[in-house]
């Protein structure tokens, strides 16, 4: 069984409010202080099947122009979604099931992409409106009891878990493979950074903010006990930890360096892109009312994020 990082964004970043500002409020944390960022999902190939965890952003998505003042940004492109799944050597057609850790478009931007998949979803999150107009949707209730101390999970093969981690979204999950004594936990959004992780905060991104806290109590006390390589979408950390094994130890945090960004040599188009989903606002679709024009209580129509969250693209 081998697990393949699937990368296609790159020299993102997260603010220290964006990612430690859920419990205790923006307001105490630095937002001159930022984390590296990236996107990337995940492969797992089992020699007789292919497996995805989540599907990237939907070919098309712009990259964001982001200011001193983004909170979140989430890279440039390196390709597409499509042509970094391509580049590992695979076709569309070989993908037998996709494990969606939860509805946002960074993770389920692709799934009409793979067309003999069946697309495994926790039941709680099927009315998302991302996950419309599909019909290879598995629901999954995890009835298969726990999984270690997680209450709930849902066994898709040996040595493959589906876990109900609801928070983030009220339909997030997380899948564990375990693999040669190490258990890779590849989740949905438990954290944006791995210092997150380190530090046991919460981002400000939540649907349920004490399902979310419960939810990182059960993935640290797991790390805790058991040897974990701890695989983010957000950070390149996450493909570090995969390509050294690196088990994670919560008293000892890995050192990372962030590299400054030239805002000055950004240039914008007038549309706007949510960090969190992807939607983008374009102003020729909304009788060409400019972003800024609208009103401060304006949420994202798809994931119900403030103004706050999006950046020029």
């Amino acid at each position: 069984m081998e697990i393949k990082a699937i990368k296609f964004r790159k020299d993102g970043f997260y603010s220290q409010p964006f990612v430690f500002g859920g419990e205790e409020g923006v307001d105490l944390f630095n937002k001159n202080i930022r984390y590296r960022g990236s996107l990337q999902n995940y492969l797992i190939d089992t020699g007789s099947e292919v497996i995805l965890v989540d599907t990237g952003l939907p070919a098309g998505t712009p990259e964001e122009v982001p200011d001193e003042s983004s909170p979140a940004y989430t890279g440039k492109d390196i390709c597409s979604y499509m042509e970094a799944f391509e580049a590992l050597g695979y076709q569309p057609e070989q993908v037998t099931k996709i494990l969606l850790t939860h509805r946002h478009a960074d993770h389920s931007g692709e799934l009409r992409s793979f067309p003999n998949a069946e697309i495994y979803v926790n039941a709680d999150e099927l009315t998302a409106q991302e996950l419309q107009g599909l019909d290879r949707l598995v629901p999954v209730s995890f009835t298969d009891g726990a999984y270690y101390n997680f209450p709930k999970c849902q066994k898709i093969q040996d040595g493959i878990y589906f876990i109900k981690a609801k928070g983030h979204t009220n339909g997030n999950s997380i899948v564990v493979v375990e693999k040669d004594g190490l258990f890779y936990m590849i989740h949905g959004d438990i954290t944006y950074v791995d210092e997150a992780l380190y530090e046991n905060k919460l981002s400000v991104v939540f649907d349920d903010l004490a399902a979310a806290r419960e939810t990182l109590n059960h993935v640290r006390e797991f790390v805790s006990s058991h040897p974990t390589v701890y695989l983010s979408t957000h950070t390149p950390q996450g493909y570090e930890n995969l390509e050294a094994r690196r088990v994670m130890d919560l008293e000892h945090p890995v050192e990372t360096i962030f590299d400054e960004i030239d805002f000055s040599k950004q240039e914008a188009s007038g549309k706007y892109v949510c960090s969190i989903c992807g939607f983008v606002y374009d102003p020729a679709e909304h009788d060409g009312v400019a972003f800024e024009d609208l009103p401060e209580d304006w949420r994202c129509p798809r994931c119900k994020q403030s103004k706050e969250k999006f950046n020029k693209a």
